[in-house]
């Protein structure tokens, strides 16, 4: 650790320390009072130094010490991070549990009590260069396994100091600690030794060599979302609800049953009863495809409601530096935060008490550039080193509006900063609708990106698919606004073949049951064919039997058709052809209804 200042405390208000501190720099950690309580440099008078405390402040009083540590506030980045859960500022809270028998965190607990990493554990390295190798800061010197699920790659670390240079020595094949030299790189500046641990910054970005256009979709297996609003491979999302919506419910689903890799959720000043509820079903959930804890490829990062409120804005920064590392590897990450409202709540009492000049509804002036610094740092993108890897971070953040209202500023920022909204509305939870997205509300930027990966690897006519089905949606509320005043007696045949596609849609594919074995994932395939059975046979196929004399309520009292809203919960994912025959058959059913009009 660097050599810091030292100074002392002036003033206090809450979780906002103000320190005479000469030599401070903006956003060094610092430790304040006897207790040495955790805290970073947010704002500089001359040699006056305000701090934002991570940690409860009662009873420390003006003129206790406060030491500089010299760097800012880092990520501490090595094997041993999967599986493991963790306050705001990277402290582990079971060992910090085993260690003091206390469920709630003591104040003082630094690094030096209860590291991130554990420097004990020995692991197996396996090395992917040898000596006289040139090597760049990126590239991969040896890999370990961190799990049974994930291979954890040492790199050489982007850090500035680190040049390319020349292997002078690389640890055999054995076991060793994190804190072990397992290589020497000789460059023109001198020998860099590396171990398999480093830290970051957490406000500083990784580097990356270019940001890739979003053309690949990050399949969520969640149709509503696959289909008509889209997330691609390190894009964003924003998923504002209100109290009972399916936010946590949604979060799991994303956990569970996305493409990403690695997943690495951040609770952000939820309440302290549900985000232990929320961790305990984490804890419990297995990867659908091997079988393994799913803990195995996840780390959690915890910060509760009443735990102090400037760690929240901590927790955010530390989720996103801790996914941009595993995407450094090489690794398709998914960065889920719940919630962002609280992580702006947080920004917004430290600079009050900063005297900071408030903005719209109290929240700082620069809000928005933070939520979009926030979001920026997703992507999908070509990593620096040799190999030219490509990994991601996609970012999909819940939101609580209060009141559900999305113009207050913190919905309507991130409605800018982000191409995926996904609203969850409770309206449709009422209706035991689930996932309650609103689609007339949600939107996606990325439909016309992704349409080529359908188009080439499901179905060439995906795009015209969904269109249709969103234009059906839309439809609907037109035609239900009428229903409403005039009663179902005022619609045309065409108008009645209309709801009732719609209530196919809703039911038989828009809803989905997160705990059903069978409807709780829905691979790309078979959303494709259940999409393909409801528009071109249903819609178009009954579409025409109506313009030919037969009623739209005789296509859907069919047999086949009472069975087309359970159909996503009888067939697998590996049984697309007793979909193909059920588009076969439903449509031989709807020409046997023309023909038998037609005799009439």
């Amino acid at each position: 650790m660097a050599e810091g200042t030292k100074g002392k405390i002036i003033w206090i208000s809450g979780p906002v320390v103000k320190a005479e501190l000469p030599g401070a720099k903006m956003y060094e950690l610092v430790f304040v009072g006897e207790l040495g309580l955790f805290g970073e440099v947010v704002r500089i008078q001359g040699e006056i130094a305000f701090v934002q405390v991570y940690e409860d402040t009662t009873g420390i009083k003006p003129g206790e010490p406060v030491r500089g540590s010299g760097e800012p506030l880092c990520a501490w980045l090595g094997p041993g991070i999967l599986g493991t859960v963790y306050d705001g500022v990277q402290r582990p809270l079971k060992l910090i549990y085993e260690s003091t028998g206390n469920p709630f965190i003591a104040r003082g607990i630094g690094y030096d009590k209860a590291p991130p990493l554990d420097f004990k554990k020995k692991w197996h390295f396996v090395p992917k260069i040898k000596q006289g190798d040139e090597v760049q800061p990126g590239d991969i010197l040896g890999t370990v396994q961190e799990t049974q699920l994930i291979e954890h790659r040492i790199m050489y670390p982007p850090l500035p100091e680190n040049r390319p240079g020349k292997v002078k020595y690389i640890a055999p094949e054995g076991d060793y600690t994190i804190d072990d030299v397992i290589a020497e790189i000789e460059t023109k500046e001198g020998t860099i030794k590396v171990k398999m641990w480093h830290k970051w910054p957490v406000r500083r970005p990784r580097p990356f060599v270019e940001k890739l256009p979003p053309v690949e979709p990050f399949l969520t297996n969640i149709r509503i979302l696959d289909t008509l609003f889209p997330i691609a491979k390190g894009g964003t999302a924003c998923i504002p609800g209100p109290f009972g919506t399916g936010k946590t419910v949604t979060i799991q689903s994303l956990m569970k049953y996305s493409t990403a890799r690695i997943c690495f959720p951040v609770l952000c000043g939820e309440r302290g009863n549900e985000a232990a509820d929320a961790l305990h079903s984490l804890l419990k959930l297995t990867d659908p495809d091997s079988g393994r804890p799913l803990m195995e490829r996840t780390a959690i990062i915890v910060n509760t409601s009443n735990m102090p409120v400037a760690a929240r804005e901590a927790s955010i920064y530390m989720g996103i530096t801790i996914s941009e590392y595993y995407r450094d590897m090489g690794y398709d990450v998914l960065l889920l935060a719940d919630s962002t409202s609280r992580w702006a709540e947080a920004m917004r009492e430290v600079a009050l008490r900063i005297g900071e000049m408030p903005s719209e509804e109290g929240y700082p002036a620069y809000l928005p550039t933070r939520i979009a610094e926030f979001y920026e740092r997703a992507g999908r993108c070509v990593l620096i080193g040799k190999e030219g890897r490509v990994g991601s971070v996609t970012i999909a953040a819940s939101v609580s509006p209060p009141g559900g209202d999305f113009t207050e500023p913190v919905t309507s920022n991130t409605i800018r900063f982000v191409s995926c909204f996904w609203p969850l509305s409770a309206r449709i939870a009422a209706q035991r609708h689930y996932p309650a997205f609103d689609w007339l509300q949600a939107f996606s930027k990325y439909i016309d990106t992704v349409q080529e990966w359908w188009h080439k690897n499901i179905g060439s006519d995906w795009r015209q698919l969904r269109d249709q089905m969103m234009e059906l949606l839309v439809k609907e509320a037109e035609l239900m606004e009428i229903v409403r005043i005039l009663g179902t007696e005022a619609l045309s045949e065409y108008e009645r073949h209309i709801l009732n596609t719609a209530y196919m849609i809703r039911e038989g594919f828009l809803k989905q049951d997160a705990f059903h074995p069978i409807d709780c994932r829905s691979p790309p395939l078979k959303t494709y064919w259940l999409m393909k059975i409801l528009i071109e046979v249903y819609w178009r196929r009954g579409l025409e039997a109506v313009k030919r004399g037969v009623p739209a309520q005789a296509i859907r009292e069919l047999e086949l058709s009472r069975r087309l809203p359970r159909l996503r919960m009888e067939v697998t994912e590996k049984e697309i052809d007793k979909l193909k025959e059920f588009y076969n058959q439903l449509s031989s059913e709807i020409d046997r209804l023309v023909e038998q009009y037609a005799k009439k």
